[in-house]
């Protein structure tokens, strides 16, 4: 804890802050013209993005499925408050907007996270029962700190770039760099541009706490969720060898996508991972009584 500590003051945090409540928070929701019966969706998004990626393709997708669908910006991400605060915001202040969220559901939404987000929904899962959960590229339960490591040896100008992103420097990046940590080759020049250009610096405090500070614990969880993890094969960021560890980890199901990189919701072949979802959902959700 003290060694915590000392890395804490580094960074200028404040270790002994506990979660506050949730500021403002930008909310995307799509209603079904005709629901199925199964329990609605909250998607939450990863590191350095907000609730539009969802909104790209998947939202509108999946209420198309007869899902009522939900994607939040965490705090401090697109148009939520805490933007100020964004540095001393914490995986636990996520997870209390994940609560908040949550509570606007009639019912406990499926919880479905990328990267980051898979991570808040992993320790969300220590504090409350959800009907199922899934983990899409997620940050896996053994945290950042192996994925750094591989890329500081086997591609370290990749790691640069996203360096320079949490800095706030963009426009020293090399944008082809860049977007090949999250991106397929194939996805057009222009939707790399305008995603990128949609991107923010990410919180040092939760940065720091999904490297080591505040990992998620299977046995604080009072019970585990239908789960399922889903790796995409081209992914720069988080091998599925990986992933397959943090499923059997979690005694969850696992799928691995061909061809399709980090940001699977993005990519253009996203309809493969929502089908994939779907499919998943479909097999193993009950009906909301």
């Amino acid at each position: 804890m003290e060694f915590i500590k000392e890395v804490d003051w580094m960074l200028g945090l404040n270790w002994s802050r506990v979660a506050t409540p949730s500021p403002e928070l930008e909310i995307v929701e799509r209603a079904p013209d005709a629901g199925n019966g199964l329990p609605g969706l909250l998607f939450v998004h990863g590191a350095y993005a907000g609730a539009w990626c969802w909104e790209e393709h998947f939202l509108d997708h999946f209420a198309g499925q007869g899902f009522h669908c939900r994607a939040v910006s965490l705090r401090g991400h697109g148009a939520s408050g805490g933007q100020t605060a964004l540095h001393d915001t914490g995986l636990n202040d996520y997870v209390q907007d994940v609560a908040t969220v949550v509570q606007g559901f009639s019912k406990p939404p499926v919880l479905i996270g990328h990267s980051m987000g898979g991570m808040v929904v992993q320790k969300y899962l220590e504090t409350a029962s959800v009907p199922a959960a899934v983990l899409l590229a997620t940050v896996p339960h053994i945290g950042l700190g192996h994925s750094i490591a591989r890329l500081l040896l086997r591609d370290p100008w990749l790691l640069g770039q996203m360096g320079l992103m949490q800095a706030g420097l963009d426009r020293w990046m090399d944008l082809e760099t860049a977007s090949r940590a999250v991106f397929s080759p194939d996805l057009p020049a222009d939707l790399r541009a305008r995603y990128a250009a949609r991107m923010q610096p990410e919180s040092r405090r939760a940065l720091a706490e999904m490297g080591f500070a505040n990992l998620p614990n299977r046995h604080r969880m009072a019970s585990l969720p239908p789960m399922l993890v889903l790796a995409a094969a081209e992914d720069a960021l988080f091998e599925a060898r990986t992933l397959e560890q943090t499923a059997r980890y979690y005694d969850a199901d696992f799928v691995t996508l061909a061809g399709l990189a980090h940001a699977m919701m993005l990519e253009r072949d996203w309809v493969r991972a929502a089908d994939a979802l779907n499919d998943w959902l479909q097999r193993n959700l009950q009906p909301v009584t």
